[in-house]
């Protein structure tokens, strides 16, 4: 991580991983109620959008804090609407595999990009470590892999890109909170017009709302807001890098809450996305040093 007080690395690392935490149970909630089709994904993606500019204005209220519409920006609002509703219709063609393997290579690759078009030049242990904890991601998912259909490939990688960009958006937040609930809050005139054109088509029970509404409440926005806090304390390479652990929450996750057995292939897996993202975080502070 950056150069940074031993409290601030553990401020930052707590944060990371809370929003990590937040993200896996985002994607598992997604899952559960578009892929059991309780809901569409039109109407899955307003209700979550709704229920995080709800949810995060309150909390604002509640803790004194409302701030004026200058927090958050239009862009940034457009690249969380463009996530979240690419991301909702691309898992409509594809498997949770081949959607999670399509959407954290876009992100990678986004930030990775962003980070070397800047001029930041990544230390040979950062390569190493994105390259591991990267063939770490693609050796548990690879089950779940099958040639994605275009329409599914597209949608994800738009939905990728646009939480790339995002979270490097969200680096030079100053009030983390507050910019989430705004960024939140600008995109329901999106969400708005696309309830226009697909209300013929929406269908949902309760399950399906309620899953949507946990999704943006909780997953969604508490869940960003925490990842635009820890983003100030990590570099553009490592934010790309720790969220290559989402997969592994999310399988962990499922080995604690309904006792889906512990594999080879996840342990695997695990070690090397955690070691990969060991390597990114502490490389250049200590074998650069070395």
């Amino acid at each position: 991580m950056n150069s940074q007080p031993t409290h601030s690395i553990l401020k930052t690392l707590v944060l990371t991983a809370l929003a990590l935490i937040a993200f896996a149970a985002n994607s598992v909630l997604c899952r559960m109620a578009l892929g059991e089709q309780h809901i569409d994904a039109a109407s899955f993606s307003v209700i979550r959008l709704l229920s995080g500019a709800v949810i995060l204005m309150l909390i604002l209220s509640l803790k004194n804090r409302a701030r004026s519409a200058a927090c958050g920006n239009w862009l940034s609002a457009s690249m969380l609407f463009l996530y979240a509703i690419a991301f909702s219709y691309a898992y409509l063609s594809l498997q949770t595999g081949t959607g999670a393997l399509i959407l954290f290579a876009s992100v990678q690759i986004t930030m990775i990009l962003f980070s070397l078009f800047s001029g930041n030049r990544l230390h040979a242990s950062e390569w190493l470590g994105v390259v591991i904890a990267f063939a770490g991601f693609v050796y548990l998912v690879l089950p779940g892999v099958s040639a994605p259909s275009l329409q599914g490939f597209v949608l994800m990688t738009i939905a990728g890109i646009a939480w790339g960009v995002y979270s490097l958006r969200g680096r030079s937040s100053q009030s983390p909170l507050a910019d989430t609930a705004f960024n939140f809050l600008r995109t329901l005139p999106f969400a708005a017009l696309v309830l226009v054109f697909t209300v013929s088509n929406a269908h949902m029970d309760s399950q399906g709302i309620l899953l949507a509404m946990l999704s943006g409440a909780v997953a969604s926005g508490i869940g960003y807001s925490i990842w635009y806090a820890a983003l100030g304390g990590l570099s553009t390479t490592q934010a790309a890098v720790v969220q290559l652990s989402v997969p592994v929450i999310a399988a962990l996750g499922g080995v604690v809450l309904v006792s889906e057995p512990i594999t080879l292939r996840l342990v695997v897996s695990s070690v090397l996305i955690l070691g990969g993202i060991l390597l990114v975080v502490m490389g250049r502070r200590y074998l650069a040093r070395a």
